[in-house]
């Protein structure tokens, strides 16, 4: 009997109910473990922070041409500010949705590990991102007018086009550069990408304040520097990818074969670029809104901060949205149903974090941000007033990101089109335009009205991920040509 009384004093983790500190640490543990999957969430952060380092510097290199631009005053902001959310909703924004479909394509396959497929999908999306970077081009050429005939003051409108015509080579690059992104992320290759991204960033920032301010160029020079860094910047992945052994499996070369995946990929390449256009079209339409206001110049330049800041806060978040659809497509691929629903509900989990730490951030320092783009106190007043509405759109749009990799990833783009369309042009923009301008909350009320569109579109992802059935998910990936180093038993698509 003494026996058993000394055990409870040599264990009492394991035998006394009311527990001492040491019976705390396995409770809180298994608390935590419910709350979120640790291993699963580790992976995903060290999947993510690269991401968003990646994507925040090349995001940088058109950002810091338009910041050297601004300071050469208050029209050449305005008409650089403007220029860069037309490039973002007509060209950047349409290439990285075309991107979209190798995050199904590829990390479906790099799941089911047909790894030679990659590199012939890309190819085909790169074939494809050309084509319409033709197109793209053609639009830019003829800013000046559309934005005329979109009721733009017309000095802004001229500024904004001479800025547009010397991006116009970029655009090219930029869609390769994002096809390249998604072969690599797919794979988890992303660690090497943070070094690859700064270096063209850091080359960029001599280059752009050398041609604004040791050349003649002035004014052209910081589009100008853009379009050489980005395509800078394709090189340097271009080279990685060609010369790196983790892609040795992925990549074989350059291969006539990828021209018989071109419907393939356009099947889901359109619908992801309709996905993500129509959402940033309708950030672009809040910023011609503010055009026609009284006082255009100083109501267009602070949307488009405000735009390019929820842009910038969701570059950060996309982080996490590439870690969802990685992780969900390979899982998928692989036959793991459980694992991909896991992984969907650690990524949304993060991102709230994330969001409430970036607010943070621009509650403290909003003024030292508003500062960036322009000089003129009147701006960062009325920029810190903005404050509060970007916070909530900021943490809504975080979980809508995440929302949107997860559909990207299961081969969703069709249904979030949909979704995209009823939410941001049936509820956001009308009462953007109700409150903007029939209630006069101005700026504020075009805010309000996107926040409920945002609200509207993460509510309605968010319902139809909770009711997916994950195991019997029918996989978006056409494998009907197998990879021949493959064993037929690998192939978990139908």
């Amino acid at each position: 009997m003494s026996s058993d009384h000394s055990l409870p004093l040599l264990r009492p983790a394991r035998h006394e109910e009311g527990g001492g500190e040491d019976h705390s640490i396995p409770r809180r543990l298994e608390w935590w473990q419910r709350v979120l999957d640790v291993e699963e969430a580790k992976r995903q952060v060290l999947f993510s922070m690269p991401m968003i380092l990646t994507n925040l510097f090349y995001y940088g290199i058109p950002l810091a041409s338009v910041m050297l631009a601004g300071h050469l005053g208050d029209l050449e902001l305005a008409g650089a500010t403007l220029a860069n959310s037309w490039a973002t909703v007509t060209g950047f924004a349409f290439m990285t949705g075309l991107s979209g479909a190798l995050e199904t394509l590829c990390g479906q396959g790099f799941g089911a590990k047909l790894y030679r497929t990659l590199g012939i999908h890309l190819q085909a999306s790169c074939i494809v991102s050309l084509f319409f970077s033709i197109l793209i081009s053609l639009l830019w050429f003829f800013t000046e007018p559309v934005l005329i005939l979109l009721q733009q003051d017309s000095q802004i409108s001229k500024t904004a086009a001479l800025y547009m015509k010397f991006l116009i080579p970029g655009i090219f690059a930029y869609g390769i550069l994002q096809n390249i992104l998604r072969f690599l992320q797919t794979q988890s290759i992303v660690l090497p990408l943070v070094i690859l991204s700064v270096v063209p960033l850091v080359i960029h920032i001599g280059i752009a304040y050398a041609l604004v301010h040791w050349t003649v160029l002035g004014f052209e020079g910081a589009p100008l520097a853009a379009s050489i860094s980005l395509w800078l910047s394709v090189l340097v992945l271009a080279i990685y990818v060609i010369w790196s052994k983790r892609c040795k499996n992925s990549w074989d070369g350059l291969s006539f074969e990828s021209f018989s995946y071109i419907f393939t990929n356009l099947r889901l390449a359109l619908p992801s670029a309709a996905m993500v256009c129509l959402e940033y079209w309708a950030f672009e339409i809040l910023v011609f809104l503010a055009g026609v206001m009284k006082n255009s110049e100083t109501t267009t330049s602070l949307i488009a901060m405000c735009v390019n800041t929820e842009t910038i806060a969701y570059m950060i978040t996309y982080g996490l949205s590439a870690a969802a659809s990685t992780r969900v497509s390979n899982e998928l691929g692989a036959g793991n149903g459980d694992r991909a629903r896991i992984a969907m509900a650690v990524t949304l989990k993060l991102s709230i974090l994330l969001a409430v730490a970036f607010v943070l951030a621009l509650a403290f320092g909003h003024n030292i941000w508003a500062g960036l783009f322009s000089d003129s106190s009147s701006i960062i007043t009325e920029f810190g007033s903005m404050t509060p509405l970007l916070a909530i759109s900021i943490t809504v749009d975080s979980v809508q990101g995440v929302l949107s990799g997860v559909a990207r990833g299961c081969g969703w783009q069709h249904l979030a089109v949909y979704v995209n369309l009823a939410t941001f042009y049936c509820i956001g923009v009308p009462i953007a335009v109700l409150l903007g301008f029939k209630l006069e909350l101005h700026v504020k009320g075009l805010w309000i009205g996107l926040i409920c569109g945002l609200s509207s579109q993460a509510a309605t992802l968010l319902v139809i991920t909770l009711r997916t059935k994950w195991n019997s998910l029918d996989l978006s990936v056409d494998m009907d040509k197998e990879d021949p180093t493959t064993p037929r038993s690998q192939t978990y698509v139908t």
